[in-house]
């Protein structure tokens, strides 16, 4: 992906909409999720749609993003409710991305066949593993053979954008276990691979047990597995243009490229998350708040941070240099790079200079890149609070 594709993407408008409901929760999972409370789905689907309708009219989106939760695993008909919510308020763009996330025990080919009907065009499962022990040590309750049976029910449906998540560092994960997982993910053809670093949450089952004693992720090993991914996922085709995200030319996530470019999104939902006219938000975490705030005509929000000046020059930087193609040079660049860290991680080839834009060329080290970012003092030329 070139500098130009990803960077216009700071003009886009994208909307995230958090689904909270699974089957279980996963040991590892921090998220903002509920198990066994699928009957509270119609209400809170209600409660999504009126903090839409009481949303600012915006422009045009052209990326919504149905996470979780488990999307999937609510009736597509009140999925749909929310997609038209979201049109009416907002409007959509001809091609617009319209992904889900999914888990790969409950997407069959009538389910698959409905969220197409209903304009969901990119599903996102959530395979992690295509080794039956590492998904039964994760929690998860599908096999491997479901993920490929969910891809190929997506393509007959008529997804044409399909992608497949993996977590690699699970303690009795092999190099042969991952090695296997990731050309089995290959073998599914997806479009888009992404590949997370388990790691260990307080609060979490896992947290807990991590505490009590029991073995935790090895960073080093996790080291040598992103490493694999990155050697077996170019080998097969696929692009890197993000420090977890691989795709085929062409087919990256146009949500996430929104977030990393420093666009603005939309958020609803208990939980989630959105930037808009440079302020930060989020609304309260617990779905019976978040409903009861709505149902109430209050505003479900929990908070929000101004992003201006300095802070949105640093934030620029701290997420647009997640992305391979790096950021365009500015104040906080030149910052940056004046800095003893910037220069450090210059000459030690983390950090790479050209063409006007600043590169993490070691994407294993990018956390240590966000932490000299956040250690700068400020900048060493005026950034105009309005920009």
């Amino acid at each position: 992906m070139n500098p130009g594709d990803a960077d216009r993407f700071v003009e886009a408008a994208a909307a995230y909409v958090h689904i909270p409901f699974c089957s279980a929760v996963c040991p590892y999972c921090d998220f903002a999720v509920v198990a066994g409370q699928d009957h509270v789905a119609p209400r809170y689907v209600g409660a999504v749609c009126a903090e839409v309708q009481a949303a600012d009219p915006w422009r045009p989106l052209e990326a919504i993003f149905f996470g979780g939760g488990t999307p999937s695993n609510v009736d597509p008909a009140l999925l749909g409710r929310i997609v038209e919510a979201l049109v009416a308020r907002h409007g959509i763009t001809n091609g617009a991305e319209l992904s889900l996330e999914a888990n790969p025990e409950d997407f069959s080919i009538e389910r698959a066949s409905q969220l197409r009907q209903i304009g969901f065009n990119r599903v996102s499962f959530g395979a992690q593993s295509f080794d039956d022990t590492v998904l039964a040590s994760l929690g998860r309750r599908h096999l491997a053979a479901d993920i490929e049976d969910s891809v190929l029910a997506a393509r007959k449906a008529g997804f044409d954008n399909v992608s497949v998540d993996l977590i690699y560092g699970t303690p009795g994960e092999t190099d042969q276990s991952w090695g296997q997982s990731l050309r089995r993910a290959v073998t599914v053809a997806p479009d888009h691979i992404s590949c997370y670093a388990l790691t260990v949450e307080r609060g979490t089952p896992l947290g807990r047990a991590v505490s009590a004693g029991a073995e935790a992720p090895d960073s080093d090993v996790q080291a040598n597995r992103y490493e694999t991914a990155d050697r077996i996922l170019t080998s097969n085709g696929f692009d890197r243009y993000e420090v977890s995200n691989w795709s085929k030319p062409g087919w990256e996530c146009r949500y996430n490229l929104t977030v990393w470019a420093q666009g603005e999104f939309e958020a609803y939902g208990n939980g989630a998350h959105g930037f808009r006219e440079g302020r930060r938000y989020r609304n309260v975490r617990r779905i019976d708040a978040y409903i009861q705030r709505v149902e109430s005509g209050a505003s479900p929000r929990a908070g929000h941070d101004t992003v201006t000046g300095w802070e949105a020059e640093l934030d620029r930087l701290f997420v647009g240099l997640r992305r391979t193609v790096g950021v365009a040079e500015g104040p906080g660049t030149e910052t940056f790079l004046a800095s003893a860290e910037g220069k450090t991680l210059v000459d030690a080839g983390v950090l790479g200079v050209g063409d006007g834009r600043i590169r993490v060329t070691r994407p294993l080290l990018t956390d240590a890149v966000h932490r000299s970012l956040l250690a700068l003092d400020g900048p060493i030329v005026k950034v105009d609070s309005d920009a």
